[in-house]
């Protein structure tokens, strides 16, 4: 995440997925690993049977849970309160690891003052997590000689997803585990290759490797190396993009491999603003739901289809080889981007995908070991900067890439909306095992859409009683943004006053009611908690 880059440098992995099975302790948090992130999750499962400790922080009863050792239920949206709970009792049972925090990091004092505020008993009032189960995870978590904390979008998709992925942070280096094996703060990415995007510079604010369009030095380099004047300015971010559409202020959008009128919170308004627009190009493999909206689609060539490398969850570079041939016109994306750039006037006279790679590993130090050649054997873990090194399996061994890690004193904000007399519900949005993002591909595979054929709401028992609702019966869920309609799924997975969807389904879109508000540092919406209603059909 952005907001962590002066201590973690890119969001990615600090450790390994094969470290996850040895280490000593597991807390998963914000993460449906069983469903989102499957072989990982296989990993957390061996670990616990090897004997590691497990503590699942999450407001949903996930397949996790039946492998904790203890479950921490929080209220949606209120991580930084629990993790400041968790450091108040570490802090004050003197469980903390004194030489690292001593030697490693800075900032512990004014740490130490915000977290004294979050005792047990008032983290129990925000929380609803009894100050006892707190006390005993803190002690577990304190305890263990190695602990990996695993989070992925249950913790970012907030109005504090900034702050909640430092309060990780903040805990990882209190009890020393940045930097060691089996340790660290890892991000479970959400998709096959986001990894690789960033990597490649694919944020608004850095080019490849996380260097500063805003330094001068990096981008006189990057001039020099692309022959062309780039700005200083850094660019907007996806909902920025949109509000801009929508003011008028950005004329055209080329959108690849994404599909915002299903992604996207408050979708009448993205709508709207996408049609605002005198040019909509997009580029994937389907007629998405954005595609129909487009003014040029261009058609991709899939994974399979194409030559190339991805960069996984765990900085490991792989090699991707073109197994069958592209349907139609379908090209592989590099080959659309250099066609159009040709026809601008700027040249990209590239030959191959390897070509490409050539360029990347001049342009961006931790790629610059990795090969082709080296990678036809295995996969390699950045930074590897020399054709000698081996990559890195862990980061920040000796010491932080900023020199000494940052605690950040962090106060808790509760989310941007919650219930009231009108919407006396949270929703929470997320993924099912079956379906993936936004079913461009899996809800066109026969065999998982008859496993899980349409989009389900998620109702606790006693609120299903209380509005006398049955399950399989169609509901209505409104916010103040819209309406979405949807079968009923009764199940204790929610807490009683909340209420669960995924995302998948055209038919049943969920980011009609989702709430637009962004972190204000990550930019990122506020997908996983608004207020609603809900009523029969």
């Amino acid at each position: 995440m952005a907001g962590l880059a002066a201590t973690f440098g890119s969001g990615a992995m600090t450790n390994s997925i094969d470290e996850i099975e040895y280490t000593d302790l597991i807390l998963a948090t914000g993460t449906n690993t069983t469903e989102n992130h499957p072989v990982i999750s296989y990993k957390v499962k061996k670990a616990v049977k090897r004997g590691a400790k497990l503590i699942v922080i999450d407001p949903r009863e996930i397949d996790l849970v039946k492998y904790a050792d203890i479950w921490l239920r929080q209220n949606p949206g209120t991580d930084v309160a629990v993790f400041n709970g968790l450091m108040n009792v570490i802090i004050k049972e003197d469980l903390y690891a004194k030489e690292y925090v001593n030697g490693r990091t800075e900032g512990f004092d004014a740490l130490k003052a915000v977290v004294e505020k979050y005792t047990p008993e008032k983290v129990e009032e925000i929380s609803g997590i009894p100050a006892e189960d707190l006390k005993k995870a803190a002690r577990l978590y304190a305890n263990a000689n190695s602990a990996s904390i695993l989070y992925a979008m249950g913790i970012t998709q907030h109005i504090t997803g900034t702050d909640n992925v430092k309060s990780c942070a903040n805990l990882s280096m209190l009890c020393g585990n940045v930097g060691i094996e089996g340790g660290g703060v890892n991000p479970l990415r959400g998709q096959n290759n986001v990894q690789g995007a960033c990597d490649m510079g694919a944020l608004p604010n850095v080019y490849p490797a996380y260097q500063q369009v805003a330094n001068e030095d990096v981008r006189k380099k990057f001039e020099a190396a692309w022959n062309a004047q780039l700005s200083p300015k850094p660019g907007l971010t996806i909902m920025e993009m949109m509000a801009a559409a929508g003011k008028g202020d950005i004329k055209a959008i080329y959108i690849m491999g994404e599909n915002p009128l299903l992604s996207d919170p408050d979708l009448q308004h993205v709508k709207k603003e996408l049609k605002k627009l005198d040019l909509l190009i997009v580029q994937d493999l389907f007629l998405t739901e954005t595609a129909q909206l487009a003014d040029v689609v261009l058609p991709a060539a899939s994974f399979a289809e194409k030559d190339g490398t991805f960069s996984n969850t765990e900085r490991r570079v792989q090699r991707i080889r073109k197994a069958v041939k592209a349907p139609g016109e379908a090209k592989a994306d590099w080959e659309v981007i250099c066609g159009i750039s040709n026809k601008i006037g700027y040249p990209m006279n590239y030959s191959s995908a390897r070509e490409i790679f050539e360029e990347v590993k001049k342009v961006t130090p931790s790629y610059a070991g990795i090969s082709y050649e080296r990678l036809e054997k295995q996969g390699i873990q950045w930074p590897c900067p020399t054709p000698e090194h081996q990559g890195t399996k862990f980061l920040h061994k000796d010491k932080f890439s900023r020199g000494l890690g940052l605690f950040t004193a962090i106060e808790f904000i509760p989310p941007n909306e919650l219930p009231d007399k009108e919407y006396p519900l949270l929703l929470s949005t997320g993924r099912v095992l079956y379906h993936y993002h936004t079913g461009t591909m899996t809800t066109r595979v026969k065999g998982l859409t008859e496993i899980y054929p349409e989009s389900l709401v998620e109702i606790n028992p006693v609120d299903a009683n209380k509005l006398g609702i049955a399950a399989g019966q169609k509901v209505r869920v409104t916010s103040r943004r819209g309406t979405v309609e949807a079968k009923a799924s009764i199940t204790q997975k929610s807490a009683p006053g909340a209420i669960f969807m995924n995302f998948h389904f055209a038919d049943a879109a969920v980011n009609m009611v989702t709430n637009p508000a962004l972190d204000p540092i990550g930019k990122i919406p506020e997908y996983k908690v608004c207020a609603v209603k809900l009523e029969a059909a």
